[in-house]
């Protein structure tokens, strides 16, 4: 057992730690997550419907979509434009590029993180 002394938002508090097995036990386990490694290859197949992905910076409401797939657009155009605390942000181009497609409508909410637009 280790004791530890940890401070969280300025109170301390006193742990204690136990150490688990020996380091063989722990490399082992990191061989099974690795396995599921090669799961995250077949997400870039869904990629090629665009292989640049726009995703929504913060949550909210989208007010305005700008762009239509088939559409080329320039680095910097507005694609989209989302409403958070009565503000409205757009969402623009990361550089040149043809809309592969639009994943979003009109008054639709969103959260952070979601995509918006795929381009090509």
């Amino acid at each position: 057992m280790k004791n530890l002394r940890i401070t969280v938002n300025g109170t301390a508090y006193d742990v204690q730690v136990e150490e688990l097995g020996t380091s063989t036990s722990p490399a082992a386990a990191p061989a099974a997550p690795a396995a599921p490694a090669p799961a995250a290859k077949p997400a870039a197949p869904s990629g090629a419907a665009g292989s640049i992905v726009v995703k929504a910076p913060m949550p909210g409401t989208i007010v305005n979509v700008v762009v239509s797939a088939g559409q080329s657009v320039k680095a910097g155009d507005d694609l989209v434009f989302i409403e958070a605390m009565k503000m409205e942000t757009p969402v623009k181009a990361p550089k040149d590029a043809v809309v592969a497609t639009v994943d979003v409508t009109k008054g639709e909410s969103v959260d952070s993180g979601k995509v918006l637009v795929t381009l090509n």
